[in-house]
């Protein structure tokens, strides 16, 4: 066998050999493809947060799948996504089975307050509604609050704020917070119930558009009225304000904890407070008058 043909033979296995290192390459934050999943009520923060995301990152792939609440906490148990988006806190149970299957300690990376707003259309003589009358709504065979679905976070939030569980409440349904405001005013005599975010962003045309379509219903607590504007929200004053945070089923520092850290620091923020929600870690502003 003459050199050539040995120089030729030893290439060949090199080549070989590097391919199979490199499909073995373990994703980091700077490379690599992963899913997160968010309930549909997030779209608009999770989207753009994972766009942003990318375009720093240009060897990064994070594929958003939108999906229901409970189901996308089950999806992570089953290594099926990398990351969720929740809002509600976890029973003993799912805390249990998070332990069990995924063998980590649940650390919830909180990065917006959100809020589950109550609309009706614009038109409706109502003007507010009280903790009362909601609880009041969800017992009655009339079923006038309408939610996006089962096993969804505005539903799951709502009862867990009531302190009662989802299979005990009385709603209608319409599929999608968009579509809940599309409908709304088919339905005089209905309450939606909808994520701020889906109307949060201060300069996008269509969140302008849902909120001059609809009348947002201040809650009253008590004595005092609280609609949900950014400084109910941020001061938690809100009845119905919540905390999103990020669960991930990663035990290495590797794209997900790489994108959720991102999420969680000033650039992150800076996304959420674009979104018109209002950043968990507030980062203070210095700036030198001369």
């Amino acid at each position: 066998m003459n050199n050539k043909i040995k120089l030729a033979i030893l290439c060949f296995f090199t080549v070989i050999f590097s391919c199979k290192k490199t499909d073995k390459v373990i994703d980091d934050p700077q490379q690599g493809t992963i899913t997160l999943a968010a309930d549909e009520s997030f779209r608009s923060v999770s989207e753009a947060l994972t766009q942003r995301y990318m375009a720093l990152n240009p060897k990064t792939k994070i594929n958003l799948l939108i999906v229901k609440e409970d189901l996308a906490f089950l999806d992570l148990l089953e290594n099926k996504v990398r990351v969720i988006v929740m809002s509600r806190e976890l029973s003993t149970k799912e805390k249990e089975a998070f332990k069990s299957k995924i063998d980590l300690d649940l650390q919830p990376a909180k990065f917006a307050a959100d809020a589950v707003v109550f609309i009706v259309p614009k038109n409706s003589p109502r003007e507010s509604i009280t903790i009362e009358e909601i609880q009041k709504e969800l017992q009655s065979d009339e079923k006038k609050i309408i939610f996006d679905g089962t096993n969804s976070s505005n539903l799951n939030f709502v009862a867990q704020k009531l302190k009662t569980s989802p299979a005990k409440l009385k709603f209608s349904i319409i599929s999608g917070n968009k579509n809940i405001v599309q409908e709304i005013n088919k339905y005089p005599d209905k309450i939606g119930a909808i994520s701020l975010n889906t109307m949060s962003r201060p300069y996008d045309k269509e969140s302008e558009e849902i909120r001059n379509s609809i009348k947002v219903l201040p809650v009253v607590s008590g004595t005092t009225s609280y609609a949900p504007n950014i400084n109910n929200v941020r001061e938690m004053t809100y009845p119905f304000t919540r905390v999103l945070y990020f669960l991930t089923n990663e035990a290495y520092y590797g794209l997900g904890n790489g994108f959720i850290r991102f999420s969680c620091q000033q650039l992150g923020q800076i996304v959420v407070e674009k979104e018109g929600l209002q950043p968990y870690n507030i980062f203070k502003r210095e700036v030198q008058m001369r």
